[in-house]
């Protein structure tokens, strides 16, 4: 089979870079896609539009480059475009809970035409063709709760949870998504299949042996904790599965890593606390850095004390000690986020921030929810700026000293 990859060329604020660019389970995800296909495709080409591909009659996928979907949901379509044998498109039906409560808002890549939500993939047998039906998929939601708050505090019982996908489908067109995708459409699709998967039998005895054999907890074991070469892990870490840790690790006392995946070459030193996140290759986080529910990309550091909950972070990002993110909306609605100038919601009553690329940010800030921190960007704590109450662009950066006439610290990622 051929694959055709329609390139998106948007830039994502405040990263400042094309949606492919950005790291999706601790990949590029132009990376990731090529590792999901690989089993299926023998040839490659980029193009612009539909119209660019030419008519040659051999099996061809077709897919817009800030989709993000997941090996069990490629196979399970890939094998249904099969038996049906004529040209399909993905869709979904309207009532698809982790399509509508997580992957539809502030994006137009999932959308509606005639009764169903369609998206920019498609399957030809015979070559591309005009004339394709949709092919209704099942994202396979699986309920899960990270919270459960005073009732005053959410909307129902107190119980704050995730619709979350066994086969997972997003587009990513908003920084928001970086977060969906790696955290609830990552990690906790990882532990959503782990719960289906234990309430087999087989898979209980198997791991509940592994535990034995390895005198671990049961989710402390091999049977739901991957860990690379050369890793140094303190006998008084906790490390609860499924997780994945990558080669040369260290991870320090005392910490805790919870259902998250930690890249190759990261440092996590005592205390830490990290939950449902992902931490990408070369970072560090010194003694009592914490992460709930957030992605840090590669080469970045977390200083000590600070804490994010809900957070995007880019690669090459520095943030100081002491800052809190904040992420929990004191008004019972979702939280709205900026979206080309435009205030939208984001169905999260639940988010932080997010910071861009080559960032420096000072310490003992407190970052209000949804509020993002451009690309390039350095920020100094004090008397006038303390709290970030709104976004923070390039032009506010706290950066422009000018030495010799040129400016201190370059900027790599305009807008």
């Amino acid at each position: 089979m051929r694959k055709i990859i329609l390139r998106d060329r948007r830039k994502i604020f405040p990263f400042n870079e094309p949606a492919r660019e950005l790291r999706v389970l601790n990949q590029p995800m132009w990376l990731y896609h090529r590792d999901v296909l690989a089993r299926y495709t023998t040839e490659e080409r980029e193009v612009d539009s539909l119209a660019e591909i030419d008519s040659q009659r051999v099996e061809t996928l077709v897919y817009r480059d800030n989709l993000f979907f997941d090996q069990f949901f490629l196979d399970e379509f890939i094998r249904r475009a099969r038996e049906l044998g004529k040209a399909c498109r993905v869709a979904f039906e309207p009532d698809d809970r982790s399509i509508t409560a997580h992957a539809i808002y502030l994006q137009r890549g999932i959308r509606q035409e005639a009764k169903l939500l369609v998206a920019d993939m498609w399957y030809f047998p015979y070559g591309v063709e005009p004339n394709v039906r949709p092919l209704v998929m099942d994202t396979g939601a699986h309920e899960m709760g990270y919270y459960h708050v005073p009732t005053h505090m959410s909307n129902e019982r107190g119980d704050l949870t995730y619709q979350v996908p066994t086969k997972a489908f997003c587009s990513i067109e908003h920084w928001i998504h970086t977060v969906t995708t790696n955290v609830i459409f990552g990690v906790l699709s990882n532990g959503a299949r782990a719960d289906i998967e234990m309430e087999g039998l087989g898979k209980q005895i198997q791991v509940l042996w592994r535990a034995m054999l390895e005198r671990k907890n049961v989710h402390s074991s091999s049977g739901l904790v991957q860990v690379g070469r050369d890793c140094r892990i303190d006998p008084t870490a906790t490390i609860k599965g499924p997780t994945v840790i990558g080669d040369n690790v260290n991870i320090g006392p005392g910490s805790v890593v919870d259902v998250s995946v930690i890249g190759d070459n990261v440092n996590i030193m005592q205390g830490c606390q990290i939950q449902w996140s992902v931490v990408s290759d070369r970072c560090y986080l010194p003694f009592r850095a914490a992460l709930f529910s957030s992605v840090l990309m590669e080469d970045s550091m977390l200083a000590q004390n600070s804490c994010l909950q809900f957070c995007s972070v880019g690669r090459n990002t520095f943030i100081g000690a002491g800052n809190t993110f904040t992420d929990f909306n004191l008004v019972s609605k979702p939280i709205r986020a900026l979206q080309q100038d435009e205030l939208g919601s984001t169905g999260m009553q639940v988010l932080g921030g997010c910071v861009g690329h080559n960032c420096f940010i000072g310490s003992g800030m407190v970052v209000y929810p949804a509020r993002v921190i451009e690309s390039d960007v350095v920020l100094l704590a004090s008397d006038r700026r303390r709290v970030i109450d709104r976004n923070v662009y390039y032009e506010d950066s706290d950066h422009f000293a000018v030495q010799g006439g040129e400016s201190l610290h370059q900027r790599l990622y305009p807008r």
